[in-house]
């Protein structure tokens, strides 16, 4: 689960990281007041769950409240698409107005999992502001790491001579120390996967602050989070993905595939995209229904894939388990009897029930055709994509 930057903001201040004073804005009403309350520059920041704003428009500095007030009449209402969107336009709802600062020098700074060392991870690099992934790429020795061993928090001598190694202030290393600290205090105690600020300034004041904030909060913690819960703005989602979360589906939408993909267990799901790659046609989507999915759900499964429009093909393959295969072949007919769009299948089951599924596929008006294996059904979809 993503927050935006002001809720991310407002949990860093709770745990004492210092960050400029700011507040989010519903209208541009509401952000001329606070340009005004804040008597100077201020920068106004699109609250949408993506990267790259700035590059992409969502960030913009003005001198004065009525050209923040502006600025925010074009942004709110409006959509921002950047590089790490990945092809989404996400809506603006609101923008966050925050004063401006007089920066001297910018770091990157995170704390996430690094799963080869099964262990926390803390990055720094002095190459604040820019994309971390461009930086590991061209230039790697700018990125320093602090593996933290989970029982007993980051270590103070490793943080100093980390810090140490950048030739800082003592008053500078200080600061950034305290607020790696904080950091991993957050991190654990909200079962994040990831915190990110990029950028960590050091101000004209000698004042480190957060300039921008990124916190993910594992799913499978929320129920222990019912006030981060609360955060969840469901806006920022793929209306599939999101129906497909209500209807307590794995779903993830995925750009230039044309073939659906309706599987049961994450393994098989994965095998199943590899299989469709090899021979030549690119999945629309990662869906795992659940090994133990009901009637109603595989329903709704055919109707998210039905209504991608990219998806020309839908491809089944399910292995009946827990999930009866009947079961799944009856959730399929009612999908496509209630939505009422019909996309030729490639259907591979077996397991319990198998056959019985197979029978009323068959009797259905799907146009489908079964395959016995990966291999085979790969080979059918090519054939209809050709068509």
């Amino acid at each position: 689960m993503q927050l935006h930057e002001y809720q991310a903001k407002n949990i860093l201040s709770e745990y004492n990281v210092p960050i400029p004073f700011g507040q989010v804005a519903l209208s541009d009403s509401e952000c001329e007041k606070i340009s005004s309350s804040i008597n100077g520059k201020v920068v106004i920041k699109a609250q949408v769950h993506a990267g790259g704003r700035g590059k992409a428009g969502g960030i913009k500095i003005v001198d004065n409240p009525l050209d923040a007030k502006k600025v925010a009449q074009d942004m709110i209402g409006g959509t921002l698409k950047t590089f790490q969107s990945g092809g989404t336009k996400f809506p603006i709802n609101k923008v966050y107005v925050e004063e401006a600062s007089d920066i001297l020098k910018e770091f990157y700074l995170a704390v996430t999992m690094d799963f080869d060392e099964k262990c926390p991870v803390i990055i720094l690099s002095t190459e604040g502001g820019m994309n971390i992934e461009e930086v590991a790429e061209k230039t790697p020795d700018k990125i320093m790491k602090i593996h933290v061993n989970p029982l007993i928090g980051p270590s103070p001598y490793k943080v100093r001579n980390l810090l140490s190694s950048l030739n800082l202030e003592k008053k500078i290393s200080q600061q950034i120390s305290n607020i790696i600290q904080n950091l991993y205090r957050i991190f654990k105690s909200l079962d994040c996967t990831l915190i990110e600020i990029n950028p960590l300034a050091i101000t004209s004041q000698e004042k480190v602050i957060a300039l921008d904030a990124k916190i993910t909060i594992d799913d499978d913690s929320i129920f222990r989070h019912s006030d981060i819960e609360e955060l969840f703005d469901e806006t920022q989602m793929n209306r599939s993905e999101l129906k497909a979360l209500r209807n307590d589906l794995a779903y993830i939408k995925l750009d230039g595939g044309k073939v659906g993909c309706m599987v049961n267990g994450a393994g098989l799901a994965m095998a199943t995209m590899d299989i469709t790659m090899k021979a030549g046609a690119a999945p629309a989507n990662f869906l795992d229904v659940g090994g133990s999915a009901s009637e109603e759900r595989i329903e709704e499964a055919y109707k998210i894939i039905a209504s991608d429009n990219d998806v020309e093909v839908i491809l089944v393959n399910l292995f009946g388990g827990i999930l009866r295969c009947d079961v799944a072949a009856k959730g399929i007919i009612n999908g496509f009897e209630n939505y009422n769009k019909s996309i030729p299948m490639v259907v591979v089951l077996r397991g319990t029930n198998s056959e019985d599924a197979k029978l009323l596929l068959e009797n259905s008006e799907l146009d489908i055709s079964f395959a016995e294996d990966l291999p085979t059904a790969a080979s059918e979809i090519t054939k209809k994509l050709k068509k």
